[in-house]
């Protein structure tokens, strides 16, 4: 259950503060569900600019010298990262910082450029020397052109060559710039306190940093900030349908995070509402996988009138698996996560409740933890449909054999699983749970109807 789908990457950038380190240091550390492989900041006094990365966690990559040293900046952004492409090495770590025509400017991205391997190729092809094999430094190639250069819009004229879904903040001596794509795939958020303004991938960083969600980054906007203020316009040529990633609402956004409009928890209680009205069973619990799947355990419970227990324990020292890079370190990992309360559920019919399924080996390990645990029948309870088709916009399902749903039908799934019941939450039920807004979601991992052509058809391995 969420057993393998990895985002790519969480931002948080601060313009102007004091202490602006130990702000992106929290922003980030908030932002850590995002992304276990690497983190990195860039910083700058207004003159000089310096970074720092490093491979692991938040706390792991920055110590109290690595902070002191960057104390007189008042200016910096930040990143966490899991590689959807690209390979897992420090030299993928971002923010990327580069000397742009004599001037130095960093950048970080969240997203998948889907006509990366293109840009790649005819920059290569014209002399070009990469040192990673990352999306991003594409990006700083793009602006490099010569031919965008001359322009006067040379900045927004360079940002519409790029296709698919990306987040970006850049950094410069004299200023902080925010981007989403016209689409707005993934969520990016303004902060504010005082006359500092922030930039974080989720508004949860926010109140830990200590800053107030004032508005979303608009689908095609650019937000330049700088001594003058808050500057945002168009970068794009026109209004394109909106496709926010529904999966940063089913699973990866934060409970208590506010992105495309509408609380992430109150979404997911409302998935499990629809769930319980879609798929009632007589049990005498509901049981969440955590954390997936404890909000809309909440709303199943509610709904359903099912007593809610906590039927797992949760080792706190594991992180989210489903970001390792590495296969067999997660299954490794997934085994210690979590561990079944026998005493709650022995003997029980019970209701489990969670995100997603996507190869279906992590979630059969864990029905057999409650089976072990003594359950007299098991009851899963999914929030969303079947995954059948890859994703190409920064979620790590590149391939049909990672997906279960792609190769077997509900009923093969639920025997795999050896559970008594296996219930997916049909697709318009899904819908249904965001109101108006339904037509304004990704959901081509649900239908395969991609909505950014996919020019570029390529995996890890092949960029790594």
């Amino acid at each position: 259950m969420s057993e393998s789908m990895r985002e790519c990457c969480g931002l948080f950038g601060v313009y102007d503060a004091d202490s602006a380190i130990e702000k992106t240091y929290i922003g980030l550390m908030s932002l850590q569900h995002r992304g276990e492989e690497s983190a990195g900041v860039a910083c700058t006094d207004g003159r000089r600019m310096d970074g720092h990365v490093g491979m692991g966690l938040v706390p792991d990559v920055f110590n109290q010298n690595t902070v002191d040293r960057f104390k007189p900046f008042r200016s910096a952004i930040g990143h966490v990262r899991y590689s959807t492409l690209g390979s897992s090495t420090i030299k993928n770590a971002q923010p990327l910082l580069i000397n742009l025509r004599g001037k130095p400017i960093a950048v970080a991205l969240n997203g998948q450029i889907t006509n990366a391997a293109t840009l790649r190729k005819e920059y290569e092809d014209k002399g070009s020397i990469f040192t990673t094999s990352t999306d991003t430094e594409v990006i700083l190639h793009v602006l490099a052109d010569p031919r965008h250069a001359s322009l006067q819009d040379a900045f927004e004229h360079s940002l519409c060559h790029l296709e698919g879904s990306f987040c970006l903040l850049f950094l410069t001596p004299k200023e902080m710039i925010a981007v989403r794509d016209p689409h707005g795939f993934k969520p990016l958020c303004l902060g504010q306190q005082g006359n500092t303004w922030a930039v974080s991938s989720e508004s949860c960083a926010f109140d830990h940093a200590g800053f107030r969600f004032t508005r979303e980054v608009e689908p095609g906007e650019i937000v330049k900030i700088n001594r003058f203020g808050l500057d945002a316009r168009r970068f794009a040529p026109k209004e394109c349908p909106r496709s926010h990633c529904i999966f940063e609402l089913i699973y990866f956004a934060r409970d208590d995070s506010y992105i495309f409009g509408r609380s992430v928890y109150s979404y997911r209680k409302a998935l499990g509402r629809a769930l319980a009205l879609e798929s009632g069973v007589e049990a005498e619990m509901v049981m969440s996988v955590p954390s997936g799947g404890d909000s809309a355990a909440l709303g199943y419970h509610e709904e359903s009138g099912i007593p809610l227990e906590h039927g797992f324990v949760r080792n706190r020292y594991i992180g989210r698996t489903f970001i390792r890079p590495a296969d067999l370190e997660r299954a490794k990992l997934a085994d210690l996560k979590l561990n079944a309360v026998s005493d709650v559920i022995k003997g029980k019919r019970v209701v489990v409740v969670d995100d997603s399924i996507v190869r279906g080996t992590t979630s059969r390990s864990r029905i057999g933890l409650i089976k072990q645990a003594g359950a007299k029948e098991v009851h899963v309870r999914i929030t969303c449909p079947p995954l059948k088709h890859t994703c190409h916009y920064g979620i790590d399902m590149q391939q049909d054999e990672d997906l279960i749903a792609a190769q077997y039908d509900p009923r093969q799934i639920e025997r795999f699983l050896a559970v008594d019941s296996l219930h997916y939450l049909e697709f318009d039920s899904m819908l249904d749970c965001l109101g108006d807004a339904r037509n304004d979601f990704c959901v081509a991992c649900f239908k395969g109807n991609y909505p950014v052509k996919l020019r570029d058809k390529v995996c890890k391995e092949q960029l790594g």
